[in-house]
């Protein structure tokens, strides 16, 4: 399917409206227009959150049944559609269209749980009695909307990170405005298409395209919007979080995911993993395996397998079925990809494959012996490059894993349980997988960092405690 370049309208508060002003969408593949969405000012902006304070509350009186009924029609509609989503997913952005396919079906499933996920927004009893004095008094607290939500949301799932978002806060009853990246918007409009076809009442969502200079501020510091939600770099979300004033912050800022490989693993599980791990959506995902630490005695294993998968890595058109990676985002995270790796090769790290960059693509690229002073081994790479290193046993290998400012999500492979545990228990992480690679997630868990990586969890159930507060109801009863 080919997007018509025919000037994508922006919805605010259920409406779809033109701006004289205008971004380009490029494929970053190419780098050909696919398409424009209008460009918001701040007047549109404040008037945008004008209309969600009416949504909040017009949201906040929907019965439960009529949220999960509008998310679970809203899911219908894209999964009738799910082709026409997964294009523009993939002409928009880097994934490939196999990528593209499988956003689109987490996406549904997204709307789905968050549907279900209205139906156990509950309180609990709670025994006043235990003090004494209020032996007449009973008691318990509920959840309600905290109003209304700002999204920000980033280019690398442009469809299912917007839904983590859109799906809870319209589940819980609150109203959100989201403001997409300006590479990939499209996605996010599409989101607004499924749900304003869903019976959705107007003004509870607005999907806003604009410069975050234009029209971030403006979102992130009203008074009126009680909570931000999101999802991008360490130095945009601390921005936000001096910006933002008094109001719920939910940061999810990304890692430097590290994966450990002990000798009694199961070496063929790890590097599939850990290769699909690493060089998913061209690298450009915050769970991406950066960094692995292999033990000693299996390391020339497994570097000669990973090497050898890798090089079997078909990079190529994004629409082809038979293509396994596509270009990064712009040519200039391209570029910045290429600078960290040569960098670290002038400091001394082996290039065991990769290296090569033509436009937007960069080669799937594996690196070993890098300095740890390197910036590549202690900040977030976000492009298809992996660092092996060497250690003798699982204690160092945690302390190395440690040994950089975020904790997202790691991995340790092994058979042996005390092994196993102890990376439970002392990996600086918000998720830790088992046999598994650092980017294994599904839609329903926790889903957070520690130290760089951000503030409070996502996931449906978690994020709809964040985008609601508790109201305590005592009743004294007559003697």
């Amino acid at each position: 399917m080919t997007i018509q370049l025919a000037g994508q309208k922006m919805f605010v508060g259920g409406s779809w409206v033109n701006r004289e002003n205008v971004i380009e969408v490029r494929d970053p593949q190419d780098n050909t227009v696919i398409d424009t969405v209008p460009a918001a000012s701040k007047e549109d902006m404040l008037s945008c959150i004008e209309l969600a304070k009416e949504g909040a509350k017009i949201a906040a009186a929907m019965p439960v049944y009529e949220r999960m009924a509008v998310i679970h029609r809203a899911a219908d509609y894209i999964e009738a559609n799910k082709e026409k989503y997964a294009s523009i997913i993939a002409q928009e952005g880097s994934k490939t269209i196999r990528e593209a396919a499988k956003e689109t079906a987490r996406c549904i499933q997204t709307l789905r749980i968050s549907a279900e996920e209205a139906r156990r927004i509950h309180g609990e009893t709670i025994p006043f009695d235990q003090m004494e004095g209020s032996q007449n008094r009973v008691g318990y607290y509920q959840r309600f909307p905290i109003g209304i939500i700002g999204a920000i949301t980033p280019f690398n799932d442009p469809l299912n990170l917007v839904a983590h978002k859109v799906g809870p806060a319209i589940a819980s009853g609150n109203a959100i405005i989201v403001k997409p990246a300006t590479v990939t918007p499209l996605s996010a409009l599409l989101l607004a298409e499924a749900f304003s076809q869903s019976g959705l009442p107007p003004k509870v969502l607005s999907v806003i395209t604009g410069h975050g200079s234009e029209i971030g501020d403006v979102l992130v510091t009203h008074p009126a919007v009680r909570m931000i939600s999101f999802t991008g770099g360490v130095e945009a979300g601390e921005e936000i979080v001096k910006k933002a004033g008094l109001k719920k912050i939910s940061m999810e800022l990304g890692s430097n995911s590290p994966v450990i490989v002990l000798e009694d693993a199961d070496l063929g599980e790890a590097v599939d993993s850990t290769v699909s791990g690493a060089f998913w959506a061209a690298g450009q995902n915050c769970l991406s395996v950066q960094r692995i630490y292999v033990q000693r005695s299996v390391m020339e294993k497994f570097e000669e397998e990973f090497v050898q998968q890798t090089n079997q890595y078909r990079v190529g058109d994004k629409l082809s079925e038979l293509t396994d990676m596509g270009p990064l985002i712009t040519e200039k995270e391209a570029i910045r990809v290429e600078n960290l790796v040569n960098e670290a090769i002038k400091k001394g790290a082996e290039l065991l494959t990769g290296g090569e960059r033509k436009g937007a693509f960069y080669s799937p690229t594996v690196l070993k012996n890098v300095p740890e002073h390197c910036s590549i081994a202690r900040e977030e790479i976000f492009g298809p490059v992996v660092l092996l290193f060497e250690v003798e046993n699982v204690d160092e290998a945690i302390e190395k894993a440690n040994a950089v400012s975020y904790g997202l999500q790691g991995g340790i492979f092994t058979k042996n349980m005390d092994q196993a545990q102890k990376a439970i228990a002392n990996m600086e992480v918000g998720g830790i997988m088992i046999n598994d690679s650092s980017d294994y997630r599904i839609d329903a868990m926790p889903f957070g960092g520690v130290k760089k990586s951000g503030l409070g969890r996502e996931g449906i159930k978690f994020a709809i405690q964040e985008m609601t507060e508790p109201k305590v109801v005592c009743y004294k009863l007559s003697n």
